[in-house]
């Protein structure tokens, strides 16, 4: 009986936990890997992460899903306009109402409500808003609906040699008008 009692109480502890820690993920903060280089050297800047050993592993918030408070130079989560399976990190460079020119092109473009332009660190190896989302004004240029982003990256978590906080800055050589 005792074994019995035991091993019930441990299964309650247990379970209970469980259910804190999916609360606390879903709503408050959670943290996740970043693989691959799209973000260096923000995150990732050793290159080529084939192991996962050396990847990166950051906290992020979601106190910044309520009513979209987001910002300029925010690095978030996202999931893929194309694939709602994969999940994206790349930073805001422009929000609704912002205009955006490139240098390919000769003319700018407004981003529109509920929408954000992102971008990767990485410009030569990023599939960001250059790549992916609906498009405006019948141009390539493309952004991420606000309701696909799960959250803003606020620090990194592991390795230990690389833990600190996510600074909020703006590309110098990035879209924004």
């Amino acid at each position: 009986m005792g074994t019995q009692n035991f091993l019930w109480s441990f299964a309650k502890k247990y379970f209970t936990f469980g259910l804190i820690a999916l609360t606390v993920s879903d709503r408050y903060a959670s943290v996740v890997p970043i693989r691959g280089v799209s973000m260096s050297p923000t995150f990732n800047p050793h290159g080529s992460t084939l192991t996962g050993l050396t990847d990166d592993y950051v906290l992020v918030e979601k106190f910044c899903l309520d009513k979209y408070k987001f910002s300029q130079g925010d690095v978030v989560v996202f999931c893929s306009p194309s694939n709602h399976k994969e999940n994206h990190i790349k930073r805001i460079t422009a929000l609704p109402g912002d205009w955006i020119s490139s240098p390919y092109a000769h003319d700018a473009l407004k981003v529109p409500e509920g929408h954000c332009w992102v971008e990767g660190d990485n410009f030569a190896s990023s599939l960001d808003s250059r790549s992916f989302g609906p498009k405006l004004l019948t141009k390539s240029y493309r952004q991420i609906p606000l309701g696909l982003v799960q959250g803003r990256v606020t620090h990194i978590v592991w390795p230990p040699r690389r833990v600190g906080k996510v600074e909020r800055r703006i590309p110098q050589d990035g879209l924004p008008f």
